[in-house]
């Protein structure tokens, strides 16, 4: 069967194309047939070696999947064949098929679409931490989601638009701001005609936001703070950008705010919280109120230059492989 093999870290060219061969279910594991895996920035930083989980090569890159039981090993009660199943954080992905751990996958309801599940299930999780508990959305909420036409911002924005919340998005092209608008944002700003501070003051009176999410890094540092509301939140979970420079406790204190740095795995620890956080994730979905991007698939042999038109920004909405 065929795969994508990582032997050495380095741009999009040393993803390859390889045969190996097809996998065999061990104790409480099920081989899964892939019909779509998800894209995320984490597989371009791993594939780069500086993301901080870096496994040892050479590895099957991709760590979220969504498929069809296609053989199940002993021990296993909880799924059978031809059940459609989806997973996160587990790295082998990108392939045609997998043999994991079913303590690993979360079983997909009946009548949602493996595809809109692959571009949802860990932009959904982050998204329901993001919204739900790191900084509780509420209505009449006004937030800044950068990066709003992204997987990440069109979920991040449906579902605070669904909890009552005003949203101004940033993008980085007019043809992404179309999208973010069209997603639900009250007000877009396109960062490569105008400075984004300027625009969230004016929208706010002055008066900042509740919460800026933030995925960017480097770049949208030093802006985020002058955007935030006293006792404001400042949620960063990224850094396409490039790393956050150190934070000047001063700079805290001047409104009062809150900075944290946050992890999927940090809000999953809990037994069953992962469970349910997929639920209502599933739920959100099933009632139309999340509706992930869908607009760049690529087949498997071309994950390179998907990592290559993610990195140039040529992307919008979820980014999938379709073996």
């Amino acid at each position: 069967m065929k795969a994508i093999l990582l032997r050495q870290t380095g741009g999009p060219d040393v993803l390859r194309v390889e045969e190996i061969d097809p996998p065999r279910p061990g104790d409480g594991e099920v081989v899964l047939r892939h019909t779509a895996v998800a894209v995320n920035f984490a597989d371009l930083h791993i594939r780069q070696g500086i993301y901080f989980f870096k496994p040892e090569l050479p590895v099957i890159p991709g760590l979220e999947g969504v498929g069809i039981v296609e053989a199940v090993g002993p021990n296993v009660t909880r799924f059978k064949v031809g059940q459609h199943a989806a997973y996160v954080g587990a790295i082998g992905a990108y392939s045609e098929a997998r043999a994991i751990n079913v303590d690993q996958l979360f079983a997909i309801p009946e009548g949602l679409d493996d595809k809109q599940i692959a571009a949802a299930m860990l932009r959904g999780l982050t998204a329901q931490y993001l919204i739900n508990q790191t900084y509780r959305v509420k209505s009449g909420d006004t937030i800044l989601i950068h990066s709003a036409a992204g997987g990440m911002g069109i979920l991040l924005t449906q579902w605070a638009k669904h909890l009552g919340a005003k949203v101004i998005g940033t993008v980085s092209t007019p043809v992404k701001a179309k999208l973010a608008k069209a997603n639900g944002c009250d007000l877009v700003i396109d960062t490569s005609e105008q400075r984004f501070p300027a625009a969230v003051l004016d929208f706010t009176q002055e008066q900042g936001v509740q919460a800026v999410y933030d995925a960017v890094g480097k770049d949208t540092f030093d802006g985020n703070f002058e955007v935030l509301a006293v006792r404001g939140y400042f949620v960063n979970y990224g850094a396409a950008s490039g790393p956050l420079p150190p934070i000047d406790a001063k700079r805290i204190n001047a409104k009062s705010l809150f900075f944290t740095k946050s992890s999927l795995i940090h809000y999953t620890q809990a037994p069953g919280i992962k469970n349910a956080m997929a639920e209502e994730v599933f739920k959100l979905i099933g009632e139309n109120v999340l509706k992930p991007g869908l607009d760049f698939t690529y087949p498997l042999e071309d994950a390179a230059k998907a990592h290559a038109d993610m990195a140039a920004r040529k992307t919008t909405g979820s980014v999938l492989l379709i073996p």
